[in-house]
């Protein structure tokens, strides 16, 4: 099994307590979600309509201001899975360090993969991936930039799944788009909702049907339709969550600091710094019942996403705390 965030039962079996007593910040999923709101009742014990999948993928264009086709998936971890069959098996290159099923999904389909360092290590690669922003050091590529590496590879996977509060980093919203270039976004991020499990690939039409016929007739569920559908047009909560988030992050960072940690970077959604001893500042946390992410390749950085709640931030303050005075 590869190592992820969202692991919060590892946490209780080594520390002890409930779920309810937990604070979870070892994922980078928003903590106050889009209120859900009703659901129709036909959203539940009818298949999905086409028209309705249809216009929840229209919103998700609307949304991303992109002139690509937009395919719905059931998340952005099932497009990932879905990436090493557009292609005949080659050489593929991941830009890293950054979240580890990109290449896992790859080698699992028999792909020779490298783990590249540059972005210009990913050319003359069958398939490139690169994470903007990225998970977990926050780096950031200029969309043009990426729009040129393009011409390089075979095809180029750019995987936005944090990037709905920085949208300017967002490739989708150039014109005269390479036919060779997916994006992958997430909805369950932002929104808070990673349990409905809904994502996107933005493409031009020739790859928009290759995973069309991929995933088959009803990719997401009736649910996802409903609520995502509301959820892309709520303009008002999405500015306020924008504006609420990098308020937030700040926050975060002077409370880190405060603790001696550095920042090495992050998004609006979650935030990694260096640690003099990365696996003893998650015990200190987690003695806290306060649960983060570490990550095998460094004994020096950990990540946390951001409190949702006031008793959150406090509970968290003081868990720092600790962390800084070694009590």
């Amino acid at each position: 099994m590869r190592d992820h965030g969202g692991n919060l039962q590892a946490a209780i079996a080594a520390f002890g307590g409930t779920a309810a007593d937990w604070i979870d910040l070892s994922t980078g999923i928003n903590a106050r979600p889009y209120p859900v709101g009703p659901i129709p009742p036909e959203a539940w014990n009818r298949l999905p309509e086409r028209s309705d999948l249809a216009a929840l993928e229209q919103a998700a264009q609307s949304r991303y201001l992109t002139s690509l086709d937009v395919v719905a998936v059931a998340g952005a971890q099932a497009a990932i899975q879905l990436m090493p069959l557009l292609r005949p098996t080659g050489r593929a290159s991941v830009l890293t360090p950054t979240y580890n099923e990109h290449a896992a999904a790859l080698r699992a389909q028999g792909w020779q993969v490298t783990e590249a360092a540059t972005l210009a290590a990913l050319s003359g690669s069958d398939v490139a991936v690169v994470v903007n922003p990225n998970n977990p050091d926050g780096q950031r590529h200029a969309p043009d930039t990426l729009a040129k590496l393009a011409a390089n590879v075979g095809l180029l996977i750019v995987d936005e799944s944090f990037v709905d509060p920085e949208p300017e980093l967002s490739v989708a919203r150039k014109t005269a788009l390479p036919e060779n270039l997916i994006i992958l976004r997430s909805f369950g991020k932002f929104y808070g909702l990673a349990g409905l499990r809904l994502g996107f690939a933005l493409c031009h039409p020739a790859l928009s049907a290759q995973l069309r016929t991929l995933i088959g007739p009803w990719p997401v569920s009736g649910m996802a339709i409903a609520v995502a559908h509301r959820a892309l047009h709520d303009s008002d909560w999405t500015d306020e969550t924008t504006a609420r988030l990098t308020l937030d992050a700040n926050r975060l960072d002077a409370l880190a600091q405060d603790a001696g940690w550095t920042c090495v970077g992050g998004t609006p959604l979650f935030r990694t710094y260096h640690t003099a001893n990365a696996a003893q500042a998650q015990t200190t946390l987690a003695r806290h019942h306060i649960w983060t992410r570490i990550f095998p390749y460094s004994n020096h950085w950990i990540r946390l996403g951001l409190p949702g709640h006031d008793t959150d931030w406090t509970r968290l303050g003081t868990a720092l705390h600790a962390a800084r005075t070694g009590t």
